[in-house]
Formats: C-alpha cells, structure tokens, sequence
C-alpha cells in the first residue's frame, strides 16, 4: 500500500487499520444488541477455555503490563454447522463454575446440544439448565467412544485464532485482545457470510456508520 502510494507511512497504515478495526467492531456491537446466540436444530455447541499470553520474541525484551500478568483465560464457545462456524470469545477473570455457567446460559439456546470436556466447573451441570450434554475425558480418550463426542473443532479453532492474533502482537495488552477477539467473531458472523465477500461486508459497515 506504501509502493501504490495508498498511504505514506507505516505509521500512517498503523492508523488506517485501527479506523477499520473500529468499524468492525461497531458492526459486531450492533449484532450483540440484536443478540448473539449460537446452538438449535441441527447444530451444537462445542465450548472450552484456553490462555491466550503475549510472547517475547526468542525471550527477549522486558514484558511490561502485558496480558500474560493476569486474567489469562479466554472461554470460547464454538457453534458447529455442517463446514460453518460461529464463535462467541469472552475473556474470563476465572475458570469458575458461576463464570462460565452464566455465558453459556446467556449465548447458547436452551435445549441446544453441547460438548465439553470433563472440566469440574460444567461436568454433568448442563442439563439441570435445560441443555443436552456430551462430553469426553481427555484423561482417556481424544473421543469419546460410546457417543463420538470431542472437542477438536475447538482445538483447532483455538490455534488458528492464535496464530492471527500473534502475526497481529495484538495480546500486549486486555484491551488489545479484546478487540483482536472480536474481529474473529466479526469475520465468523459477519465477514465471509456477506454475498461479496469479506471486503463487501466491510464497505457495507463503513456505509452505515457514516449514516
């Protein structure tokens, strides 16, 4: 874009691409106040938590108030539909029983199927709330074998979702991380779901911010 001449500087680009990121991320807050729910007839429900911590090239350079100091945990709840996915990404101060109980319960429709591993804060508590629950011990088995419930669309969604947030340093910091989150849940719901594609939905966003 500097070669073309579309910006002259990388500071410049820097600038550009955080004005971008908030047009997404205005999308996304639009949708949530539709509301973001995820599960129903053929689909379910896959959920977990993993750490997401900023890393030092080769363990060099001071660390600063980066992510990795506190509130590490990111729950991410994954809805499977056929080759589709949407994920809902909440950063957690904890990886209790209440905390994640009251997303789940917020995001996923009752009676909707949901896999889990054997985690304490979720084992055998879902259907107390009206969900149907499937779940595996990793302890012995990557899939269950008497009902084929796993949790490696998940796994896999957690690497790729790291991966693009590393080639981004966007975890330096909570703030920044969250909004990196929710330019993947941006992508999933709304980018590559628009008829002309990722682009098409982001002139479609600046178009109605502008109004």
């Amino acid at each position: 874009m500097i070669a073309d001449g579309i910006a002259g500087s990388s500071r410049t680009l820097s600038r550009m691409a955080k004005l971008l990121r908030e047009v997404c991320v205005s999308a996304l807050n639009r949708l949530k106040e539709r509301g973001m729910r995820i599960g129903g007839r053929h689909r379910f429900v896959v959920v977990d938590e993993s750490k997401f911590a900023h890393k030092r090239k080769y363990h060099r350079g001071r660390c600063g108030n980066t992510w990795r100091r506190k509130r590490t945990w990111v729950f991410g709840m994954l809805e499977v539909n056929g080759h589709s996915r949407r994920p809902i990404l909440r950063l957690v101060k904890n990886r209790s029983r209440r905390t994640l109980l009251r997303h789940i319960r917020r995001h996923v429709r009752t009676n909707a199927c949901i896999v889990t591993d054997e985690w304490r804060a979720y084992k055998n508590q879902l259907s107390q709330y009206g969900y149907r629950q499937f779940s595996v011990c990793h302890k012995q088995n990557f899939v269950n074998p008497e009902n084929n419930a796993h949790t490696q669309h998940i796994e896999r969604a957690w690497q790729t979702y790291k991966n693009q947030i590393w080639r981004l340093r966007g975890n330096r910091t909570p703030q920044s991380l969250a909004t990196h989150l929710k330019m993947i849940e941006w992508y999933y719901w709304l980018g590559n779901r628009h008829r002309n594609g990722v682009l098409g939905r982001l002139v479609h966003d600046l178009k109605k911010l502008q109004k």
